[in-house]
């Protein structure tokens, strides 16, 4: 990083601030997926419900942030998704 420079100090400055919080984000994201699918594996209906609309909000929230992509969020929620509605069926 250039010392001199105070345009590169602030941009360093925001991309430790922006790296900081896209790594809260993206583990927010991954504790809650892994939550779901340890509730899917004990085959507990009501709450892979309820946490399955948890997800699909953080994930969301992860796309309007920046940190996933539309089609990245799109396929965690249809692939969790299908995994409650398998529990729903059996």
């Amino acid at each position: 990083m250039a010392q001199r420079h105070q345009s590169a100090i602030k941009r360093h400055r925001q991309s430790v601030k922006r790296h900081a919080r896209n790594q809260m984000i993206r583990t927010r994201v991954r504790h809650t997926i892994r939550d779901l699918r340890e509730i899917i594996e004990n085959q507990d209906l009501a709450a892979a419900e309820t946490k399955l609309r948890s997800v699909m909000t953080t994930v969301e929230k992860a796309v309007t942030k920046g940190v996933l992509q539309r089609n990245t969020a799109s396929r965690y929620i249809s692939r969790l998704s299908h995994q409650v509605a398998a529990l729903r069926a059996s």
